[in-house]
């Protein structure tokens, strides 16, 4: 779930996927820059960052996901790409 916090000014994001209750109880905080918005979620083992970036020549998003290792690199965790799935006539 993504949304928008006015008071804050930024974007909030609630993840609720197979890791369990416990890692979606973090939330994650982003701002938007130009075409994309970065969301960096603080989990107690590491930070891990969220980037959607809008493709608008392909009508697509990037989905990046990466995380933090004990030796301080952002290294990749999964990245996606989101196409709108349009009906057959």
């Amino acid at each position: 779930m993504i949304g928008y916090d006015h008071t804050s000014e930024r974007y909030v994001a609630h993840w609720m996927d197979i890791y369990g209750g416990r890692f979606s109880g973090t939330l994650g905080y982003g701002v938007r820059s130009e075409n994309q918005i970065e969301f960096v979620f603080e989990y107690g083992d590491g930070p891990f960052r969220s980037v959607f970036r809008r493709l608008a020549d392909k009508n697509q998003w990037q989905w990046l996901m990466t995380t933090k290792n004990n030796h301080e690199r952002w290294l990749e965790f999964a990245s996606l790409m989101l196409t709108r799935d349009l009906p057959m006539h």
